[in-house]
């Protein structure tokens, strides 16, 4: 089975509306490597009503990777953060950098679901200045994006990296969030695709669903092997355009 990289999930107990324990945190793991998952990012809220701090992470980090070794589960889970764009002024440069992918300069922010977000531009300035790459979590799932997908095409130009959560390619959020995935993926505008996993409480891991879903041997690839390493490695990831169905066999 091909190795996967996903770059979105809520395994670190207690501080979002992820996971609640450490045996959750297990459990979400297995699930994860069941899915061919070998690299998991941890990336809790950051936001308003989940202020999660850099050392609260680290923390819960350290004490996820420990209970991940004992249970005899072959993934390795990184640092990382899924950041609310109008909670980024409240953060300190230094604070910012350590919620960035473990390692790297890509830092992940939360693609709101209502209108085009006003916080973007500010927010996408402020990462700049850093030196650090931006990738959006889950646009498609965003009112305005929806509407006109070509909306995404300038961010992408400037830089951007896009991440589709494979509960919307997989349809479990909804036909427009489907239906929007599918669109920037025919226009060529995503780069990734992660499960944004919370937990058993919440919705079932869905990658393996959603390659299947896509179809297209090549595009899958990207979107949740190679797309993810280059993130992982400092470059650019490649984006996608769906071509010809076909059954990816490896997760298929």
């Amino acid at each position: 089975m091909p190795e996967v990289i996903d770059l979105h999930s809520h395994v670190l107990p207690g501080l979002d509306d992820g996971v609640r324990t450490l045996d959750e945190a297990v459990a979400l793991v297995r699930a994860a490597a069941a899915e061919g998952v070998t690299v998991l990012a941890a990336t809790p809220h950051v936001r308003d009503d989940y202020p999660t701090t850099p050392a609260a992470a680290a923390a819960q980090l350290t004490a996820v990777r420990e209970a991940v070794r004992a249970a005899g589960v072959p993934v390795d889970v990184i640092a990382g953060g899924e950041l609310d764009l109008e909670w980024l002024p409240r953060l300190a440069d230094d604070e910012l950098l350590q919620l960035a992918y473990g390692g790297t300069r890509a830092v992940l922010l939360e693609f709101p679901e209502g209108a085009w977000p006003r916080a973007l531009e500010p927010a996408l300035d402020r990462v700049a200045r850093l030196g650090l790459v931006p990738v959006l979590a889950h646009p498609e799932r965003n009112r305005s994006v929806q509407e006109r997908p070509e909306l995404l095409r300038q961010l992408v130009s400037a830089g951007a990296i896009v991440q589709l959560t494979a509960a919307s390619v997989a349809g479990h959020v909804g036909r427009s969030a489907r239906a929007c995935s599918r669109a920037l993926l025919d226009r060529g505008l995503a780069h990734l695709l992660a499960s944004d996993a919370h937990g058993p409480h919440l919705r079932p891991y869905a990658l393996r669903e959603a390659v299947d879903a896509l179809g297209d041997v090549r595009v899958a690839a990207s979107l949740v092997q190679d797309g993810p390493a280059a993130v992982l490695a400092g470059e650019r990831p490649v984006a996608q355009k769906r071509g010809t169905r076909r059954r990816w066999f490896g997760l298929g």
